[in-house]
């Protein structure tokens, strides 16, 4: 596969440019021309090193729908389906005549995205914050003070019990000996979801007795075809199929020999790498997901930087990689980190940190900052209600990174936009009520 920048279009004598029908003074419109576009077209021609085969999607529309999916909080299908029908997308996008059919199928982007892993999209969160310089949605003198949090993103996963674990890994297990050709001695694919629907009905009951007997009696079940299914390995030939069955195995043996204070347990069958993590929320005791700090900025909140943590790791711990990142992406040094009390133990010593509640050598310039730490917070809010933060759909470590830093860029999208959006309404009140004043003049000076 390789890239072809995409040629100019000439003018259809039967077809209106878009810039003809849209509004130039739109948000969008503005924005479009804030983005340096060019950059994608040079550096993510880098990932299609093959000169074979069609030329790739344009860089230009796959990040504009990037942008657009998370400003708007879409998945692949909806921007996709917006796009032909909003003529402002597709500006946005890059064309010149409005198109009535769909530029690319939805699973484009997702193979857009393992293409261009986490430095990619973090060149995407990078021409955000210089949009947001030339607009002037975000202050030059503000970048190098940053306020730095961790939350939780949470993965689409059920809420873990053992019963819908035991059961999940049973029905895998059944299939894969299916698409195997295995005849397994007992399957109890009747016996099995009758007991499982029987568990949450006895703890519903609070009859925890006769919950923990049906539940050792599943489990049971589980482990069965697990070892009827591992008898029969040698009968797979070498190939993919065996090596999901491996993977299988090796995954129900973890959650069969998992209790209750183990280790790396697994939460998910198809998310292993799942962390629980208790945040002290007193509506959510626990949440399942991966771990992620963002920096903003202490003034307008303009996201500089994102990053997931695999692993539940201390928050503290990750304060150096979250400055060396922000440090990258907007090509500043940070003088000045603040952080909640969770960041005590830090170990940055390059940057100033201010941990709240501190009251020992703080001057009043720098306690009026340290008062700005808990504007992060409605942020990350915005980046959960109105983005795409509150839940993760992609898959593995990986998408958790990749979906991290999209979540940045799309707060920083709908920031610029309303920046952009106040000053036209500033504009064009201005312009009304001179045009009031000048239609009021005469008759004022009529009356006297």
């Amino acid at each position: 596969m390789k890239h072809r920048p995409r040629p100019e279009e000439q003018d259809d004598l039967l077809r209106p440019r878009l810039v003809d029908m849209i509004d130039m003074r739109h948000e969008l419109a503005k924005l479009a021309e804030l983005i340096d576009w060019e950059f994608f077209e040079s550096e993510w021609a880098g990932f299609f090193p093959s000169s074979k085969g069609r030329p790739a999607t344009s860089p230009r529309l796959v990040a504009g729908l990037m942008y657009l999916q998370h400003a708007y909080r879409l998945s692949d299908e909806a921007v996709v389906a917006r796009w032909v029908e909003n003529p402002y997308f597709q500006h946005f996008t890059g064309e010149t005549f409005f198109q009535h059919r769909p530029p690319i199928d939805p699973s484009s982007l997702v193979r857009w995205r393992k293409r261009i892993g986490e430095d990619g999209v973090e060149w995407l969160l990078t021409k955000t914050i210089e949009a947001g310089r030339k607009s002037g949605a975000v202050d030059e003198g503000s970048l190098s003070r940053v306020a730095v949090d961790t939350t939780v993103m949470e993965k689409t996963i059920a809420h873990p019990t053992d019963s819908r674990l035991y059961e999940k890994a049973r029905r895998q297990l059944v299939a894969l000996a299916a698409e195997a050709g295995i005849e397994l001695r007992q399957s109890y694919n009747r016996l099995a979801p009758r007991l499982a629907m029987q568990v949450g009905r006895y703890a519903h009951a609070r009859q925890f007795r006769r919950m923990r007997k049906a539940l050792r009696k599943l489990k049971g079940y589980t482990g069965r075809v697990m070892r009827d299914l591992r008898r029969h390995l040698d009968e797979i030939p070498d190939g993919a199929l065996r090596d999901r069955v491996l993977e299988a195995l090796w995954l129900v043996s973890r959650l069969l020999h998992q209790g209750p204070k183990s280790q790396g347990k697994i939460y998910a069958l198809h998310e292993p790498e799942v962390d629980c993590i208790s945040k002290g929320k007193a509506r959510v005791r626990y949440e399942f997901g991966t771990k992620v700090s963002i920096a903003t900025t202490l003034t307008g909140g303009f996201v500089v930087g994102t990053r997931s943590y695999p692993g539940n790791p201390y928050d503290g711990h990750t304060l150096g990689e979250s400055l060396e990142q922000v440090e990258t992406l907007t090509d500043r040094k940070i003088s000045l980190a603040v952080v909640d009390r969770g960041y005590r133990g830090h170990g940055v010593e390059t940057t100033k940190v201010l941990i709240s509640g501190t009251r020992k050598g703080i001057t009043p310039a720098l306690a009026k900052l340290l008062k700005r730490r808990s504007a992060i917070e409605p942020e990350i809010g915005h980046m959960k209600s109105d983005g795409r933060l509150a839940r993760c759909p992609l898959k593995g470590t990986i998408g958790d990174a990749i979906f991290a830093v999209l979540c940045g860029c799309g707060h920083n999208i709908r920031k610029i936009l309303a920046h952009l959006r106040a000053i036209i309404t500033a504009i064009l009140t201005a312009v009304l009520a001179a045009l009031g004043d000048g239609n009021q003049r005469p008759y004022a000076e009529l009356g006297a």
